[in-house]
């Protein structure tokens, strides 16, 4: 329901815009067109990839390495996965979910989604000759250890 109310919303406001100034509505239109070609290849293939890897691992098998069960075991894998992995955002809460309804664990995935979006393993080397090796070192491991906190208040609050 809310979802059909955001796209009235959006409808109304985009003829409003179009009433206003057409020429600059269909430029946003055209800007947006292009944004949108631009993220396709990357969320299709982060797609086809969740669906693969949903495909092969089991619930049984999710269960078993994230899942509320696995302690701070499963915490550790998920953070180091989370930790490694480079996915966007609008893609690592849909696979959240998915990981959720397959058997995964709130903490887990709690700690999985916070080192996902806050340590950056692969863009070390770009954070290094950026800021120096000192604040990149400081900053991953600070986030990493706050990706557990984060993880213990959502397994306490949930």
């Amino acid at each position: 329901m809310f979802t059909c109310l955001l796209y009235v919303v959006t409808g109304v406001l985009l003829f409003l815009s179009y009433r206003k100034d057409r020429n600059k509505t269909k430029m946003s239109l055209k800007k947006a067109w292009k944004a949108f070609e631009n993220i396709l290849p990357q969320f299709l293939g982060i797609i086809l990839l969740i669906g693969m890897l949903l495909a092969f691992l089991n619930p049984e098998v999710i269960a078993a390495l994230i899942g509320g069960q696995s302690g701070w075991q499963g915490m550790l894998v998920a953070s180091i996965i989370g930790s490694i992995t480079l996915i966007p955002g609008f893609v690592a809460f849909p696979l959240a979910s998915a990981l959720l309804k397959s058997g995964a664990g709130f903490m887990q995935i709690a700690v999985f989604i916070s080192t996902l979006m806050m340590v950056g393993i692969v863009t070390m080397p770009v954070e290094m000759a950026t800021f120096g090796k000192k604040a990149t070192f400081v900053r991953n491991g600070l986030a990493f250890a706050f990706s557990f906190f984060v993880a213990w208040v959502i397994g306490w609050v949930l």
